[in-house]
């Protein structure tokens, strides 16, 4: 039992160190993944002077599910003033399918983390995770801690407020 808690412990400190590695306010971490459509690749280098949102996410993940539509309306909504997402599904390969077929509705960006480098944003521990880089590729929102839901109140409270400030 001991060995076990203390696993457990030692876990919680390795996410920890991981996630304090991202601080906001410094300059955003570096990204590359090809999208759902096989053909197209999406950096971070090429959405620079973009506000980005990079969410991890998968088809069995209930409040992963549930925050897609406001990510959605709101990037509608937005992507005209330089908004960008990038969903990136932490569903298992073999499921790729799936991820597929539930992404049909969505018009922002999605990857399948298996064509996705992404290793700067540190391990995705938690689902979802949802990071924030403002137009000048700063950290604005660290997907490993604080509130992990995606709502359309902080959405608006969080990226308008970015995208008002032009490059």
């Amino acid at each position: 039992m001991f060995k076990l808690f203390f696993t457990l412990i030692c876990c919680c400190l390795c996410f920890s160190t991981q996630a304090a590695d991202l601080q906001l306010g410094v300059s955003q971490p570096q990204f590359q993944a090809k999208l759902l459509d096989g053909q197209t690749v999406l950096s971070s280098a090429q959405l620079k002077g973009r506000v980005v949102l990079v969410n991890f996410w998968a088809t069995w993940c209930a409040p992963c599910k549930e925050e897609m539509p406001a990510i959605e309306a709101f990037y509608q909504a937005h992507k005209d003033q330089g908004f960008e997402v990038l969903a990136v599904s932490m569903d298992d390969a073999k499921n790729l399918n799936a991820v597929k077929a539930y992404a049909k509705p969505f018009s922002f960006s999605l990857a399948h983390k298996s064509d996705a480098n992404m290793a700067e944003l540190g391990r995705v521990w938690r689902l979802p995770s949802t990071f924030v880089m403002d137009r000048d590729g700063v950290l604005r929102k660290n997907g490993h801690v604080g509130d992990a839901a995606v709502t359309t109140e902080m959405l608006e409270s969080l990226i308008t407020p970015l995208l008002q400030k032009r490059p």
